[in-house]
């Protein structure tokens, strides 16, 4: 399975959606959007982001990190993935992932899409609200990985 994002930054959210993942297929692919088309320019490198997803994976054995600058379905084709595993917080990305699932079928309908609902503790979490956070000073230790924290801080603490 392929389990997209952009990751600018990676979230305790993202986490939990991506162990969720590895426990359901033998392998995973993280795949970390290298030029993201919706979100416009990263915070992070995509080196950055791969290594702040590989450094919190670690411990999963069956995880693997990429980036990539494909179109999703081709990328999960060249790698063999057989879904494309995402999460759901709330209605506006299920309004926005019915979107992309309805295309990357046309696309390649033996890839299967599958969705995890957010776990409660974090349907609220997004990367942009971390951001947001750090810029202003305010607690995200319990929200990322503590070395995305230190890096968040160092590169928008006011």
């Amino acid at each position: 399975a392929v389990c997209p994002g952009t990751f600018d930054p990676v979230t305790y959210g993202h986490l939990d959606v991506i162990g969720r993942a590895s426990a359901m297929y033998v392998a995973v692919i993280v795949g970390v959007v290298n030029l993201p088309w919706r979100k416009g320019n990263t915070l992070f490198t995509v080196e950055e982001r791969v290594a702040f997803v590989q450094n919190a994976t670690s411990a999963l054995p069956n995880i693997e990190v990429e980036p990539f600058s494909s179109l999703l379905v081709e990328f999960a084709r060249t790698r063999g993935a057989m879904a494309i595993i995402k999460g759901l917080r709330a209605i506006s990305d299920f309004e926005y992932e019915l979107e992309m699932n309805q295309l990357n079928r046309r696309q390649a309908p033996d890839i299967e899409s599958v969705y995890l609902m957010a776990s409660p503790k974090y349907s609220f979490l997004r990367s942009s609200g971390v951001k947001e956070l750090a810029t202003f000073g305010g607690e995200i230790e319990d929200l990322v990985p503590d070395e995305v924290a230190r890096h968040l801080k160092e590169r928008l603490g006011r």
